[in-house]
């Protein structure tokens, strides 16, 4: 008796987060500012939806590590920031984050997208060694994360948020599945 194949990787059904959800949860955290670099996990249900909503101002960058320098900057005067980008660049930025958040004890919040990881996996059995190794990272480093994956992962955004703020520390949200598009 043979064993019916299973699909690979984007064929798995499965549930995701909403986006409307994380930006309502972002909103009531009293986030207005957006620092992104474009990331194909998370652009259509977080950043185009963001680009066109008035609540917040949006600010492209160029370089992960600069968005860092920003929202910890803004940090300053009491304006709540969250940087979005893709694991690739949250990697590049680790130095930036290591400095500013952790060192200069500035509450950087970050929403990461981890592109390339298969929807029906945990981070750590990706076949992507660049998703398999983020969470042992920020461990390493000792940096709060929390992942956003499925439906109902969105009820902890605002909360880790004003967390962050509070505790003056960095925060990685890390979305392991694109969130449904508004």
């Amino acid at each position: 008796m043979s064993a019916s194949p299973q699909p690979e990787g984007d064929a798995f059904e499965v549930a995701r987060p909403s986006g409307a959800a994380i930006i309502r949860a972002v909103k009531a955290a009293r986030v207005r500012e957006i620092v992104a670099l474009p990331d194909i996990v998370t652009s259509d249900g977080l950043l185009w939806p963001i680009s066109r909503d008035p609540d917040f101002r949006l600010t492209r960058i160029c370089k992960e590590d600069e968005g860092v320098s920003i929202c910890g900057a803004m940090s300053f005067n009491g304006t709540r920031a969250v940087l979005m980008m893709q694991q690739t660049g949250l990697m590049d930025s680790l130095n930036a984050i290591r400095a500013v958040g952790v060192d200069y004890e500035l509450p950087v919040v970050m929403m990461v997208g981890l592109q390339g990881k298969e929807p029906h996996l945990p981070a750590a059995r990706s076949g992507s060694y660049g998703v398999r190794i983020i969470e042992p990272v920020l461990s390493a480093m000792e940096l709060s994360y929390s992942l956003v994956e499925e439906p109902g992962d969105e009820a902890h955004v605002t909360q880790a948020i004003d967390d962050a703020y509070a505790a003056s520390r960095p925060h990685i949200f890390l979305i392991g599945r694109p969130p449904e598009a508004p």
